[in-house]
């Protein structure tokens, strides 16, 4: 039974993805995701403007004027949700948690596609694969997917995304737009990550948080690392901690920047102190762009 705090919490979330997905981003998720293939539906007669390489010859000959082949994109989709539930989205200095975030992204991205009839799915994971959502259609699901994230408990709080994607690509047999969705805390992913780009359409949206990049001085403080329960006192005051912190996160978000590019990989960075429009709607052009091309 869900308490009255946790139920408003998910409605809230409920109707803010719903009206980024039909007001804010509507098309361009479209544009930014095509079907693979055309399909013959109908023959029409020539119209000014029609291309003529798509002229019926036998249909034309048989009525003597032209006609023209129809086809339309074949739309339906899959779109796979990889969501990282583990100990340290628990976390966050401004605005909201990294959670939340995550919710806010997630329950975005599964209205998208409900709303052109595509099917949605996802995994939920840990240091394991914790819960998978198989895809299907219809606005309930991201009711439903909301409100896994705020309540399920996952076994483990550490980070596995190897599993996450090794899981994703024995389950998922056919070609699926799919979103990694973490703040990529974990390393050693580069060869599942090479697989999954290979057999998917795959974008990794890294959640991170202020504080974790910059270290604010706050003197003397006890910090606990929620997904190994370490914990230790950490002079926030010291320029040469707060370098050696910096050096750290400088490191890790470069491996991921190259590991992507080395894949193929759109990397995209959304902070739990900004609004995820600006670099969401910039990957949708980026893609557009280059299905354009």
């Amino acid at each position: 039974m869900l308490s009255c705090e946790v139920l408003s919490k998910i409605q809230k979330f409920h109707f803010r993805t719903r009206y980024l997905a039909n007001d804010l981003f509507a098309g361009q998720y479209v544009s930014a995701f095509k079907g693979h293939g055309m399909e013959f539906t109908e023959v029409r007669e020539y119209q000014i403007g029609d291309d003529i390489r798509s002229i019926d010859w036998n249909v034309s000959a048989r009525y003597g004027r032209p006609f023209v082949k129809i086809f339309h994109e074949e739309r339906e989709l899959t779109l796979m949700l990889l969501i990282d539930l583990s100990g340290s989205h628990q976390f966050g200095t401004k605005g909201r948690f990294k959670r939340e975030l995550l919710a806010e992204v997630a329950g975005m991205l599964a209205f998208l596609a409900i709303r052109t009839n595509d099917k949605v799915g996802a995994i939920l994971f840990s240091s394991q694969v914790e819960k998978f959502l198989p895809p299907k259609k219809g606005a309930p699901f991201v009711w439903n997917l909301i409100r896994e994230i705020f309540t399920f408990e996952p076994s483990s709080p550490r980070t596995n995304i190897d599993s996450a994607l090794s899981y994703l690509n024995r389950v998922v047999k056919r070609h699926a737009i799919t979103f990694l969705i973490s703040d990529c805390m974990d390393e050693g992913f580069d060869r599942s990550l090479r697989l999954t780009a290979r057999k998917h359409e795959l974008t990794v949206l890294r959640i991170t948080d202020p504080a974790e990049i910059d270290l604010p001085d706050m003197g003397l403080i006890r910090m606990i690392d929620p997904e190994t329960g370490e914990s230790g006192i950490i002079n926030t005051s010291s320029a040469a901690v707060r370098h050696r912190w910096l050096q750290e996160k400088s490191r890790h978000g470069q491996y991921l920047k190259d590991l992507s590019y080395r894949c193929g990989v759109d990397l995209v960075e959304l902070r739990t102190d900004r609004d995820v429009m600006e670099p969401l709607s910039r990957l949708f052009l980026q893609r557009r762009k280059r299905i354009n091309v």
